[in-house]
Order: C-alpha cells, then sequence, then structure tokens
C-alpha cells in the first residue's frame, strides 16, 4: 500500500468509527447478528468453558474470528463487548479498506482524478455504506475482500500477473469464511479465468496445454475457497456432527425461517418484484450505466476487466435474488447492498486506462492497452465518464430515501431517527422507529440486574436463540450457562443439582420454539414447568423481541 492508500483508510476509518462508537455507546443501537458475532468471541475467550469452538458453527467464523484480540481487551475495557465496540471497531476498519479498494481501481488506471475522487466519495458516503460499515455486521468485511478480489482479478486481466491471481485467490477465500455466498463468487470466478486463460492461450500450443493451463489458474484462484470449504465443513462435523448447521441445526437459517413464518413474499413472483424494487433503490440507474459502460468497452475491445466485476459480484446478487424467490433467505435490503460496489467499479470502467502497471511483472499473456496519458480525454470520454459518474451518484439520494421505508429497508428505516431525531413525536411512524433503536435495551437492563445479584459462576441457565444479547451485554459472562458450555445438556437436564439458580424463559413461539429451555420444559415460560418459581417479569421495549420471564430454580427435595 502507498502513503496515500494509508492516508485515505486511516481517514475513512476513523469518520466510520466515530460513527459506529455513537450508535453503539451513544444510542445503544445494535444489530441482532452483530451482537451475536462479539458474544460468539466472547465465548471463546470468557464463557464458564472456554475454547475456539465455542465460535460456533452456525455462520462462517471470519467475523467472529477478527474480534477475537478486540475482545481480549474487555477485561480492562469491557465496553469492548458490553457495547459491541469490537464491533464497531472491526466493520470500519473492513469497510473503509473496501472504499480504498475502489479508490485503487481508479489509481490502477490512472483515471482522472476528478472521476476518482468522486465516484471513491460517493462510494464511502453511500447512506448503506455508512450505516454498515458502523454497525458490525459481516457486510462490511465481505465488500472489502469482494471489492479487493475483484481489482486484482481486474489487473490480472489486464497484466496476466500470476501473483494477481494468487491474490484473488486468497481474498475469496476469506470472502467464503466471511459469509457463505462467497462460495458463489468463487465459483464464478473459478470459471471466468478458465474462460480467459483458455481464450487467450496461443492456439499453436494445442487443445490439451491449453486446456492445462487453464486448470492451473482454476487452481490458483480457487483453492483457496474450496480449502476454506473443506476445513470448515469437516471442522464443523467432527465437532456438532453437522457438516452445514446452516442448513441442518435447530438454529441455523432454515430452522429461522421456519420459526419466522416464511420470508415475507407470498409467491415466487412477488419475492422478485420485491428484490428488484431493492435494487432499484440501492442502485436505480445501474442497467443505463452497464450498457452505457459495455458499449465503451466493446468498441475498444476490452470487455474482460467489465466482465469481472459484473460476473462475480452479479453472481452474488443472483445468487440472493434466487434464494430469495425460493424462500431460502430474507429479502433484508442489505443482501443486495454489494450492488452499490458493483456500480461504483463499473463507472470507473467508462473511461479508458491512461497507464496499466504491472506492479509485479507481466504474464506471458499479458494484454495491456496502449499507453496513452491522453487516454479518455477527448470530449467523447468526457461525456461517457461524467454520464456514468452522474449515474453513480443518483443512487446516494434515492437509497437514503429508500432506507427510510420500514417495507423495504425493515432492519434500517429507524436509523432516520438517529439522523433527525423527534423524541417528543407521538406519530405512529417515529414511534416504530423508537421501537427499533430500543431493540435489546431490555436485553441490557436484564443484564444489568443480574450483575447487580453478583451470582457465581454457572447461576443463570439460558440458551443464546435470544439470550445473547443478555449475556454479550453482562460484565460477568460467566454467570451464564451457555449451550456452547460443554456440560451444557447435563445442567439443562437438573440444573438444581449443578447450582443453577435462575433460568432466562422466552415464549414458546417463534424463534422461541428452539430454545433449549423450551424444548426441554415445554411449559417453562407459563408456569415454570414445576422446576421454578417465578421471580421477575420484563416486557421487551424493543421490536418484534421476546418478553422475558426469570425463574428461580427450586430447591432439591433429595
Amino acid at each position: 500500500m502507498t502513503r496515500r492508500s494509508v492516508a485515505l483508510w486511516l481517514v475513512v476509518w476513523l469518520a466510520y468509527l466515530a460513527f459506529g462508537v455513537y450508535l453503539a455507546v451513544g444510542v445503544h443501537a445494535y444489530f441482532g447478528d452483530s451482537l451475536s458475532r462479539v458474544q460468539a468471541a466472547q465465548s471463546v475467550l470468557f464463557s464458564r468453558d472456554p475454547h475456539l469452538a465455542a465460535i460456533g458453527f452456525i455462520f462462517t467464523p471470519l467475523t467472529a474470528l477478527v474480534q477475537l484480540p478486540l475482545t481480549a481487551l474487555s477485561v480492562w475495557w469491557p465496553q469492548m463487548t458490553t457495547d459491541a465496540l469490537s464491533a464497531a471497531i472491526m466493520s470500519s476498519a473492513f469497510m473503509a479498506g473496501a472504499v480504498v479498494q475502489v479508490s485503487g481501481v481508479a489509481r490502477d488506471r490512472a483515471l482522472p482524478t476528478a472521476m476518482t475522487v468522486i465516484v471513491t466519495l460517493v462510494f464511502a458516503l453511500n447512506p448503506m455504506i455508512v450505516l454498515y460499515a458502523a454497525n458490525g455486521m459481516s457486510e462490511a468485511p465481505y465488500i472489502f475482500f469482494l471489492a479487493w478480489a475483484v481489482r486484482r482479478l481486474i489487473r490480472w486481466v489486464d497484466t496476466d500477473d500470476v501473483h494477481e491471481l494468487i491474490v484473488a485467490g486468497i481474498a475469496l477465500g476469506l470472502a467464503y469464511l466471511t459469509r457463505y455466498d462467497g462460495a458463489v463468487a468463487a465459483f464464478v470466478a473459478g470459471c471466468f479465468v478458465a474462460f480467459v486463460t483458455y481464450r487467450r492461450s496461443d492456439k499453436a500450443a494445442g487443445r490439451r496445454l491449453r486446456v492445462q493451463r487453464a486448470l492451473l489458474d482454476v487452481v490458483l484462484v480457487a483453492s483457496p475457497s474450496l480449502l476454506a470449504f473443506i476445513v470448515w465443513a469437516l471442522t464443523s462435523w467432527l465437532i456438532t456432527g453437522q457438516a452445514f448447521a446452516q442448513f441442518t441445526s435447530q438454529y441455523g437459517n432454515s430452522a429461522i425461517i421456519d420459526q419466522s413464518g416464511g420470508t415475507g413474499s407470498a409467491t415466487g413472483l412477488d419475492a422478485l418484484r420485491f428484490s428488484i424494487t431493492e435494487l432499484l433503490i440501492l442502485a436505480p440507474l445501474y442497467l443505463v450505466l452497464f450498457v452505457l459502460v459495455a458499449w465503451v468497452r466493446i468498441r475498444r475491445h476490452r470487455l474482460y476487466p467489465l466482465a469481472v466485476p459484473v460476473l462475480i459480484i452479479g453472481a452474488v446478487i443472483a445468487f440472493q435474488v434466487l434464494s430469495y424467490v425460493r424462500g431460502t433467505t430474507f429479502g433484508f435490503l442489505r443482501f443486495y447492498m454489494t450492488i452499490i460496489l458493483l456500480a461504483a467499479v463499473t463507472a470507473l470502467l467508462a473511461t479508458p486506462a491512461r497507464r496499466i502497471e504491472p506492479y509485479r511483472r507481466l504474464g506471458p499473456r499479458a494484454s495491456l492497452p496502449q499507453a496513452n496519458p491522453r487516454a479518455g480525454r477527448g470530449w467523447r470520454y468526457g461525456v461517457i465518464g461524467t454520464v456514468a459518474v452522474l449515474a453513480f451518484v443518483v443512487g446516494l439520494p434515492v437509497t437514503a430515501a429508500g432506507m427510510t421505508s420500514p417495507k423495504y429497508a425493515p432492519q434500517e428505516f429507524a436509523y432516520r431517527s438517529v439522523v433527525a431525531p423527534k423524541p417528543d413525536s407521538t406519530e405512529k411512524r417515529y414511534l416504530d422507529e423508537a421501537r427499533v433503536l430500543r431493540s435489546f435495551s431490555t436485553e441490557r437492563a436484564l443484564a444489568e440486574y443480574l450483575d447487580s445479584l453478583h451470582l457465581p459462576d454457572g447461576s443463570v441457565l439460558t440458551d443464546t436463540v435470544y439470550g445473547f444479547a443478555v449475556v454479550v451485554q453482562s460484565r460477568h459472562p460467566k454467570q451464564f450457562v451457555i449451550p456452547s458450555d460443554q456440560d451444557f445438556d447435563e445442567i439443562l437436564n437438573e440444573p438444581a443439582r449443578f447450582g443453577v439458580r435462575f433460568l432466562l424463559a422466552v415464549p414458546r413461539a417463534g424463534r422461541g420454539s428452539s430454545d433449549a429451555l423450551n424444548i426441554r420444559y415445554p411449559t417453562l415460560y407459563e408456569n415454570g414447568d414445576q422446576i421454578s418459581t417465578l421471580v421477575l417479569e420484563a416486557r421487551n421495549q424493543g421490536a418484534n423481541m421476546p418478553n422475558w420471564r426469570v425463574y428461580e430454580v427450586n430447591p432439591r427435595t433429595s
């Protein structure tokens, strides 16, 4: 990295982090998936039974793993976990890295300064990018790894530099360890690399040698993802007995969809329309942008650089749309936000490169455009570049407006009240926003209540279906018995025998039906299931969150 890149990353990171700290500490506004990853990292280090496998196997591990050094600081700085600061630091750093990669695509091609600055700035200031840079979710590292891989592959199609291919493969492997749909990006990247290598190999070498060269390049770009896939699945199978717990576990994605009553769309056609609308919210003029840039590229016979982001990121988007249409995932706006990255890179490819730097060395099949410092300076390219940038810029206000819709942005719309608070308003819209922002506030109060009792280790039995928010916001996580503890099932069967004093109960409905306490004691929430007595009831102040009951375990009779 150059000094300029480091400076850009530092400035953007500090800006994102400042907003993240405000959300976490000032507003106490959290996303559930973010808190759950912090709790997973906390369990590895500070649970009753600390071990690496406590990271869990429902989700791929990287988002939680990279937080372990920060989580370790919670001994001296409890807010790292209780306020999820580790998550904010993680996501802001990765999203700042994504901004650097977008800027890097322009720098690699020596594009005009104005174009580089505007596209980079608009990408960095996109409200979805800003929010997910600050909130500790997996979207930030995922977008970074995709941007890194796309940038390196664009360089590879020009330079045929094997180093670029290797780095792109590593980035794709890390993308898979961040989110499962990274496998789609890796698969498509492998197919693309095979096609390009085969096509541009010397035909005189013969078909067999061309195929061998193509397979070798595929191995370089795809093997990190394949290795990550095998190691993660094998590790999960050895420890849990399930290779892909995300799809087979009672806590996995399929179970969550069933427990939630479906994905929210009545038919596949409804889901398709919904997905298209969300894509239009995030990048309203992308089709115009794509047609424009494709026309320029076809005229110059330079389609490969455009094909890289369109195929790889486009495949991720298509997979998400298909998954939602098939009813195997939710139609959350954040699942489609990679199109913002796609639009940024596409806009940067509207202007011909003035220079391509090999950085390391040119490969035998390099296809560099002719060096021309004045490339793209004619009035035609000036107009095309301006239109491309404007098509990308338009997405900024459209996305900001779309994020205020409870229908299309059910996880994001409430953050309007963070930007423009109206605490005295009694309108339903603002009351709904306030409830969303108060999500996990009841869990925080419950954690503080339990902390005030100064209980010994292993005093509170809870599942982490909902209980993760209580555990992570507690300053004494060892007081909880949780599913990652190896003796959890044994204690669950006889809590009084093992010194458990309290049970945390949620209604046996929705996701609460997978709660281990509800499965073992079906009437626990209603009446204590004859093993405990109600001592506290907490009505949840957050949106779509369960009411809590705290039961005290009855003493053993024998």
